[in-house]
């Protein structure tokens, strides 16, 4: 669990830490549009990240967990089968 965890926050994480720097020196109102792009930030990383993790895993693993991880996680279904 704790894999699934950590690649769950770390792209929050880096989306919460592009928001700002995309607010650094721009004029944008506060409230709604920064939570915009923070959402915006976050899931473009995470599809790069992912689609990084196809084509090179060693550097997609790493944009995901940091590299506090190196497996994928494991979804099972409710009844216990992989």
């Amino acid at each position: 669990m704790i894999d699934s965890l950590i690649r769950t926050f770390v792209p929050l994480i880096a989306g919460a830490l592009l928001a700002q720097a995309a607010k650094y020196g721009l004029d944008l109102p506060e409230g709604t549009v920064t939570e915009l792009v923070t959402v915006l930030s976050t899931a473009v990383y995470y599809a790069l990240a992912r689609l990084l993790e196809r084509r090179l895993p060693k550097a997609g693993r790493l944009l995901l967990s940091l590299g506090l991880t190196r497996r994928s996680p494991v979804y099972r279904s409710p009844g216990g089968a992989a």
